[in-house]
């Protein structure tokens, strides 16, 4: 039997979508003229530009791999939707809408193996180079272009591959610094992306650098652009992120109050049984830590109780992005740069560091 065309899996994707699969799907509007109407009843326009064709198999995408990654932990649809965008830019040899498709399956690989670790599973060695290999692969792609804004997923994700996956923020910082850049100077970047790259600054801020109060100002713009985005299954977790920062700064009452809309967003959105018990185990940590506090007169700031720490090593357990951001067992990161990334994680772009062997995810990782 002869593989399905391109087209066929975008309009049944949209058709079932449109039947009720989820009532608040987000549809592609791809262009001024009502094109994406037609798609959305089942008549794919054949005229349409292969580089519309790509876009409205990455759109289509994107909204199938946040259901997956968020709330059904099934990713076959995304990647039927992703893969068919790569191969027809392949066909094509249109080489952005190929950088465009690798960007968005290596996504599609970070939140699979995100997965694994939300389950307990361990991600073997091979996982971790397919994802990198994507990235690096979209990356060469937009360097061919000379297309340096379009490089910023690219980077932030390969910055995802060291800091989450590795153990290593040392040689995440700089890909994220340049990012940061990146979608700073070009607000037409889309704003989950925008939204992630603030997140895992943030993160850097808050579990590496000790610096909280410049950790709760990215996961405040982070978060605002979620609530901007408007994407219901994206919000929880930035919630979460930010009241940790807030917990790290002494702001508990804030961070009760943010941890509380989490856990009735995250529970309306119908998120996996794992993100939602996470938001409701940060906010039970919170709340008793408030307890602890009013018990006896001393302040809890910088206690484990307070902070959500993990025993032993300072680190946040609520999110898995920060949680496996350091060595298993001692909370720092491994020494480790790419001599060509031009920044340490220290001090921002403009200086090398050495290159060492990595570390390995931890095992315990949290959702994100």
């Amino acid at each position: 039997m002869s593989q399905p065309s391109h087209r066929t899996i975008l309009a049944n994707h949209l058709g079932r979508a449109i039947a009720g699969k989820r009532p608040n799907a987000s549809f592609p509007r791809l262009d001024r003229d009502g094109k994406a109407a037609s798609w959305a009843d089942g008549h794919y326009d054949r005229a349409m530009a292969t580089e519309q064709d790509v876009r409205a198999l990455l759109v289509a995408g994107d909204d199938a791999l946040a259901d997956a990654a968020f709330c059904t932990g099934d990713f076959g649809k995304a990647r039927e939707l992703m893969e068919a965008a790569h191969a027809e830019a392949v066909r094509s040899a249109d080489v952005s809408a190929q950088a465009s498709a690798l960007d968005a399956l290596g996504m599609l690989a970070h939140y699979e193996n995100i997965t694994k670790l939300m389950s307990g599973s361990t991600i073997s060695p091979e996982d971790i180079d397919a994802e990198e290999r994507l990235f690096r692969q979209a990356l060469v792609g937009w360097q061919q272009l000379g297309e340096p804004a379009e490089s910023a997923q690219s980077l932030f994700g390969l910055g995802l591959v060291y800091q989450v996956l590795h153990s290593d923020w040392t040689t995440a910082m700089p890909y994220y610094w340049q990012a940061l850049g990146l979608i700073t100077a070009d607000e037409a970047t889309g704003l989950y992306l925008r939204s992630e790259v603030h997140r895992h600054v943030g993160f850097y801020f808050l579990v590496e650098a000790s610096q909280p109060a410049e950790a709760v100002r990215h996961l405040q713009i982070s978060l605002d652009l979620r609530e901007e985005l408007g994407d219901q299954r994206r919000i929880p977790s930035g919630l979460v992120a930010l009241a940790e920062a807030e917990l790290e700064a002494g702001g508990r009452d804030r961070a009760i109050e943010l941890l509380t809309r989490a856990v009735a967003t995250a529970r309306e959105a119908g998120l996996l049984p794992e993100r939602i018990r996470d938001a409701e185990r940060g906010l039970a940590e919170a709340e008793a830590a408030t307890g602890a506090s009013a018990g006896n007169g001393m302040p809890t700031d910088n206690t484990e109780a307070n902070t959500g720490t993990s025993a032993g090593n300072g680190m946040p357990t609520d999110n898995t992005e920060a949680n496996t951001g350091a060595s298993a067992g001692n909370g720092m990161p491994t020494d480790n740069t790419e001599a060509n990334t031009g920044a340490s994680a220290g001090s921002g772009p403009g200086r090398d560091v050495p290159e060492t062997e990595p570390g390995a995810p931890e095992a315990d990782a949290k959702p994100e």
